[in-house]
């Protein structure tokens, strides 16, 4: 697919264009309350960007309170810039905060402006903060996206230290993931940095201003996936060392010494992922792998998402325990309610327990329960040996010794045994892949997490694929008699068929496949039982009709008919 490009990354740069810092009188906070975006040029003095020059038009004179289109009330002016202007607003329609780029509709970038945020518009990934309008009116040309109060820029978060390996690792799956997704549609970025990139207070990542932020500075890209590749590896650079991979300081992150070059994470910060780390150089050096590791450079987002997938899944940290208190009684399960409490800190006397029966009454009582005792026992005795005599001369009978046979081959019969999963890669029948590298998080023991497919707008049953699912690798061959899914989304209905395959992937087509069983269910689990065990190293999980689920944020999922494996286990 051809690309097109209206925007740059931040990646070194040895210009000194710094009229328009003179120009920037606050930061900008697309979307993100009480954390205001650096985004001047003095923080970025590593970007390479070619600009079309300043707009010859000044900034509208707008102030707080002015409205637009009667709806979007201007709040509070959190970037002046090159000719245009970002604010904080509220959407009185829809009563919600909103941002809203301005600029005046002679400016010379206003053109390419509207086409951007339109484009990103059309994209409706929840992964990247959504463009709600483009309007020119009024000799204005502006731009309302969403606000997101609960979020955090991973500036903010580096400022405190670096990221823990996890948490570096989902940041960099999920960016790359949605840069993928992007050009696709041939959308690029090209101002990917630590002011573009989120944390909202559930643990998701997303990406502002994809198209709109370079459209409205001017700046392109000959080669935009490399572009954008280059900038998420020094995102995960900054997250795994709190540096910032070039010698300019930038975005309140300290730049490499000077004259040593670019050098992994690992040799900059101790205790560095080194699978992550390694990832970051592959993203940065792009112009051929180090010669200590041997590792092809990703060029691409694709090509990144596709190296993640081949990493070992990093696990989240193990929650702390914490000691419950010591259990400390009340004054009125200590037979003292009606009492008159002592003093703080006084000790209490321990009670001393009751003494044995020692009394003729206390003697009486005991000897009257021993003999119902023994009564008891003997009684029980007889009954026990008069019911074993009367099955003994039961077993006489030829049909009753059959059933006693057939019960004892039944109590014998092994329960079925847990098949541990040894790797998984998501199987292509026809179309793109839906999330390649989320299918670990299938078999991770952790239902909060999974793969998801795409939402479709027709179904239950699939119409445009004639399937989506993944290959699990049982690491050899194994007898498989059933299969049990966790699913996210229930409703009228999900079909999942099992198959047996030979191969890991997607190269053995379905006609050449075993099948071994399907179910369709409405819940949010699932079991397949094969019929007649069959042994195989490689089981395909298929999905062929999907229930109908509405929008789910959480799960960067539109609404449609959708679903999300979130635990795979097989027994055999």
């Amino acid at each position: 697919m051809a690309e097109r490009s209206t925007a740059a990354v931040d990646v070194a740069d040895n210009s000194d264009e710094t009229s328009l810092t003179a120009q920037a009188d606050q930061s900008t906070a697309d979307g993100v309350a009480k954390n205001r975006e650096r985004d001047t040029d003095s923080d970025e003095v590593q970007e390479s960007t070619r600009t079309d020059g300043p707009g010859k038009t000044s900034p509208p004179e707008l102030h707080s309170g002015h409205k637009l289109a009667r709806r979007y009330r201007l709040e509070e002016c959190v970037t002046r810039l090159d000719g245009f202007s970002s604010w904080r607003a509220v959407d009185e329609k829809l009563r919600r905060a909103v941002g809203v780029h301005i600029l005046p509709a002679d400016h010379s970038r206003a053109r390419s402006v509207l086409a951007a945020a339109r484009s990103s518009a059309l994209l409706g990934d929840p992964r990247f903060v959504q463009v709600l309008d483009a309007v020119e009116e009024n000799d204005l040309v502006y731009v309302v996206h969403e606000w997101l109060p609960d979020a955090t820029e991973l500036t903010t978060l580096l400022a405190s230290g670096p990221l823990e390996p996890y948490d570096a690792y989902q940041m960099v799956s999920q960016i790359s993931a949605a840069m993928a997704a992007a050009h696709r549609e041939g959308l690029a970025h090209l101002r990917l940095n630590p002011n573009a990139v989120l944390r909202t207070s559930t643990g998701q990542w997303r990406i502002r201003g994809l198209a709109v932020n370079a459209a409205l500075r001017g700046i392109s890209s000959d080669t935009p996936q490399r572009t954008d590749t280059e900038a998420i590896g020094a995102l995960l650079y900054a997250a795994l060392t709190q540096r910032w991979p070039y010698e300019s300081d930038a975005y309140g992150l300290s730049g490499l010494p000077k004259d040593i070059g670019l050098i992994a994470p690992d040799q900059v910060r101790a205790g560095v992922h080194r699978g992550l780390s390694e990832l970051s150089m592959r993203a940065l050096v792009n112009d051929g792998a180090t010669a200590s590791r041997h590792e092809s450079p990703c060029t691409t987002p694709e090509e990144l998402v596709k190296a993640i997938g081949e990493m070992p899944r990093i696990r989240p940290p193990e929650p702390a325990f914490t000691a419950p208190p010591e259990y400390q009684r009340t004054t009125y399960q200590q037979g003292t309610y009606g009492r008159q409490s002592a003093r703080p800190g006084a000790t209490q006397p321990v009670p001393a327990p009751p003494p044995p029966l020692q009394s003729r009454t206390g003697k009486a009582l005991k000897w009257a329960v021993s003999a119902l005792l023994i009564a008891a026992l003997g009684l029980g005795s007889w009954q026990l040996a008069d019911a074993l005599m009367d099955q003994g001369g039961k077993t006489d009978d030829p049909n009753k010794t059959q059933n006693t046979e057939d019960g004892d081959k039944d109590n014998k019969s092994e329960a079925p045994k847990p098949i541990a999963i040894k790797g998984a890669e998501e199987y292509v029948a026809k179309g793109d892949a839906q999330h390649p590298a989320d299918v670990d998080e299938t078999y991770d023991g952790n239902t909060s997490t999974g793969w998801r497919t795409s939402s479709y707008l027709d179904g239950p049953k699939m119409v445009i694929k004639p399937g989506v699912g993944i290959v699990y690798d049982l690491g050899s061959e194994k007898e498989v008699s059933a299969a049990a899914l966790s699913l996210r989304y229930g409703g009228d209905h999900t079909t999942v068929e099992l198959y047996a395959t030979d191969s890991l992937g997607s190269s053995t087509p379905l006609s050449s496949m075993k099948k071994l069983g399907t179910a369709t269910t409405s819940s949010t689990s699932a079991k397949v039982t094969v019929d007649k065990p069959v042994k195989s190293r490689y089981v395909l999980v298929w999905l062929t009709a999907l229930p109908y689920s509405g929008d789910d944020p959480a799960n960067y999922s539109n609404p449609g008919y959708k679903q999300a494996i979130t635990e795979v286990k097989f027994t055999g």
